[in-house]
């Protein structure tokens, strides 16, 4: 597998995981706090995160096909999208399990 692969997978994770915790901030002060502005920061924060979260399952499935991982765990990553802050906890440890099956996808030269 491509290091790229994993590499545009932990992009997405990560920017799904703020979007998230952003968005989850912005529900609190919105309607827990009854902050001023926080309609709108929801509303732009909301439509953010649910477009590139489209984004993140497609780079999760295309990772989970190439590492050929069983649908409970495919699953199990792709919904840590949804969850406030599981992105970043899934995302390493996907990372550490991964490591050792990437290449960095130039061929190998023989020694003569």
């Amino acid at each position: 597998m491509k290091k790229s692969v994993l590499t545009r997978y932990r992009v997405m994770a990560y920017v799904t995981g703020v979007l998230l915790v952003l968005l989850t901030l912005g529900v609190i002060a919105k309607y827990g706090l009854h902050v001023d502005g926080a309609d709108k920061f929801t509303t732009v924060i909301g439509i953010a995160h649910g477009w590139l979260y489209v984004v993140y399952l497609v780079f999760a499935f295309d990772l989970g096909s190439k590492a050929k991982w069983p649908v409970g765990k495919q699953l199990w990553v792709l919904l840590a999208g949804t969850v406030p802050t599981a992105a970043f906890f899934v995302e390493r440890k996907v990372t550490h399990e991964l490591e050792s099956k990437v290449t960095d996808g130039t061929p190998a030269v023989a020694k003569v």
